[in-house]
């Protein structure tokens, strides 16, 4: 998951919108976004190589705002044996 940090003044908040929705990426222009709740983040999700490939797809003057976490799931079942391994 990406998540791009912008600032919260009106006017920088829509131009940053903008770079993003005319980016050209696909995965930019379908993210979802905090603004109007007061969180001026974006958010999407993508399948990268590495977390350096994901962080590509950001443009430059936002990479440094930008966190990029693997995401994974847990089953129970993996749950309980990683606890035999700290038990």
């Amino acid at each position: 998951m990406i998540e791009v940090s912008h600032p919260g003044e009106k006017i920088e908040c829509l131009r940053s919108v903008a770079v993003l929705l005319t980016s050209g990426s696909h995965f930019l222009t379908n993210a979802d976004w905090g603004c109007l709740d007061g969180n001026h983040k974006a958010w999407f999700t993508m399948e990268a190589g590495s977390k350096e490939e994901a962080l590509r797809v950001v443009p430059p003057a936002f990479r440094d705002r930008t966190i990029v976490s693997r995401l994974n799931t847990f089953k129970l079942s993996d749950v309980e044996e990683l606890l035999k391994h700290h038990e």
